[in-house]
């Protein structure tokens, strides 16, 4: 073992570099949606049984707005990590990880952006 895998090792950089990082935005994101989400589920069931207009009204308020895009990010970033880290652990075929973690992040930003222009069309 030479004395850069102990120095990397000891500064926390596994072979990519980057990995404490992926691992505490994962946590970080994790963190975040546990009172987001509880947020979110109390709105949806005391919206239970609203008219479209009640629902409409719930979403244009400017505070719920943001917090709704708030959840939408968090969740579809957390989605992202955890996906790639099972693409990488578990497809070993260099092209079809490569595809994967392709349409992984194109997916992933595809669904957020359409739900955060959907949340805004409301919303304005």
């Amino acid at each position: 073992m030479s004395s850069w895998t102990s120095l990397r090792r000891v500064r926390g950089l596994g072979t990519a570099k980057d990995g404490v990082h992926h691992w505490w935005v994962q946590r970080l994101t994790a963190v975040a949606l546990v009172p987001l989400s509880i947020w979110f589920v109390t709105s949806i069931v005391l919206l239970a049984g609203s008219d479209h207009a009640r629902v409409t009204a719930w979403i244009a308020n400017p505070v719920v707005a943001v917090f709704l895009m708030l959840t939408l990010i968090a969740m579809f970033y957390h989605l992202k990590l955890g996906l790639q880290v099972v693409i990488e652990d578990y497809i070993h075929a260099k092209p079809t990880k490569s595809a994967c973690l392709l349409l992984n992040n194109f997916g992933n930003t595809v669904l957020a952006l359409s739900c955060i222009v959907s949340v805004l069309k409301i919303a304005v």
